[in-house]
């Protein structure tokens, strides 16, 4: 759920980088950021009068929760028509914020097909496969399964993205990532009572995130389109192929019960919609490092949510799986000291 940073991280590399400064590092914001539409008055210096850790809790707690959700509107109706009522809520909330802000539509032909391509790997695909997922296997699967998006992302942006230089621990953090994923699926059991369909498909999810954040990072870095403009676009774009694939793989529901059809709202709104926003503030007043974090708290929530809400049942493994996925994860994520005490050292200009 956290691949909405992508594009404000594009949004950033727009700009050539200063000299001397890697490739790979996303610079700081230094200076006071906007604040996200939906965050409250801005106060004196610029940020946003709600602190920047409140609106972190609140982002955990909706994208942790969404898997619950996907899995209530799995109850109701069939899991395109999950994703479709999903894109099409989140699409609302990004048209309004970008009428109160003034965005304007990317103009060019080749933005709007690169959109396209992102819009079925960040969107359509990966929230159909999650639908459809959740169909077999609990949400707290789910939810782990989602927390492998960043070890899938390092394994090929070191085949893909050739300033992406292997480390020992990074690597070291992508072998523990996926042995944590043998751990939370029972591989000295021989896989016994996990279903093989629901899991792939929820994992093969997790790896089109970084898919779609690789092409993007090669397609649309230098646009010239806002980072709130792009995603307000894909997701638009993502409602289209969805409108367009979900009448010729399901009927039309009997009927709109009340609990499966306020999920499938409240996931697109809050999980998609509202979520882009957050996250678009955090990563201009924190930085992306520090943003991203919200990433190791998903699978947390989201297995709480799935245990106390619907009764799922866990094993050991499950818990301790997780744990070590997200200690791989979070190796593949750092960087030396070196280059952090680097990244954040001021530059001084030169007056005379």
């Amino acid at each position: 759920m956290c691949y909405e940073i992508a594009f404000v991280i594009v949004d950033l590399m727009s700009a050539p980088p200063a000299p001397g400064t890697p490739a790979t590092a996303t610079p700081e914001i230094k200076q006071p950021a906007p604040a996200s539409p939906l965050a409250g008055p801005a106060g004196p210096s610029g940020r946003s009068a709600l602190d920047w850790r409140l609106r972190f809790g609140a982002l955990s707690l909706i994208w942790g929760f969404s898997f619950l959700l996907i899995k209530v509107g799995t109850h109701g109706y069939a899991p395109f028509q999950v994703t479709l009522g999903r894109l099409l809520s989140g699409t609302a909330v990004l048209a309004v914020a970008m009428a109160v802000k003034q965005e304007r539509l990317p103009r060019t032909a080749r933005t709007w097909g690169h959109l396209a391509v992102a819009a079925f790997l960040l969107n359509a695909l990966p929230f159909s496969l999650f639908a459809y997922a959740e169909l077999t296997i609990p949400s707290t699967l789910a939810g782990i399964c989602n927390a492998t998006s960043p070890l899938w992302g390092m394994a090929l942006s070191l085949v893909a993205l050739s300033e992406d230089r292997p480390t020992r621990r990074r690597v070291a953090g992508l072998g523990l990532g996926f042995l944590g994923v043998l751990t939370v699926l029972g591989a000295w059991q021989g896989f016994s009572g996990l279903d093989f369909s629901g899991t792939a498909m929820a994992l093969l999810a997790s790896l089109s995130y970084p898919v779609g954040w690789i092409y993007v990072r090669r397609t649309l870095a230098g646009s010239g389109s806002s980072a709130l403009s792009l995603t307000g676009s894909q997701l638009f774009l993502g409602t289209v192929q969805l409108a367009l694939v979900t009448p010729l793989f399901t009927t039309a529901p009997d009927g709109f019960p009340l609990w499966p059809t306020l999920s499938v709202v409240a996931l697109g709104a809050l999980g998609t919609g509202l979520a882009v926003l957050l996250q678009y503030g955090l990563v201009t007043e924190v930085g992306p490092t520090t943003a991203q974090m919200v990433t190791y708290f998903i699978p947390v929530i989201a297995t709480a949510a799935g245990v106390a809400v619907l009764g799922e049942q866990l094993s050991w493994n499950t818990p301790v799986g997780a744990l070590v996925v997200l200690a791989g994860a979070a190796l593949t994520q750092s960087r030396p000291r070196a280059a952090e005490a680097t990244a954040r050292t001021p530059r001084h200009r030169n007056r005379s």
